[in-house]
């Protein structure tokens, strides 16, 4: 494992660490917990479309049958 001393710092009310640059995270945002007197910090991993979808409860609603028959008749279109 790589280790690297860094200096902790203040930030307003916060105490902060700087990240060396080869232990910079993807993204913006990380998740941070303690286990014992270790800080683990952590990349927020970007969900997919197909994992938030997954994720949606399904809709308790019906919906209304709609009949094309009232609709206007589509235009050819030439590409």
């Amino acid at each position: 494992m790589r280790e690297r001393q860094v200096k902790l710092f203040r930030n307003g009310r916060n105490q902060a660490v700087r990240i060396p640059v080869e232990f910079e995270m993807p993204g913006d945002t990380a998740i941070m917990h303690r286990e014992g007197n270790r800080l683990i910090i952590e990349p927020v991993k970007r969900q997919t479309l197909s994992e938030v979808l997954a994720s949606l409860e399904p809709l308790d609603e019906d919906f209304p049958d709609i009949s094309d028959d009232d609709l206007l008749p589509l235009d050819d279109v030439d590409l």
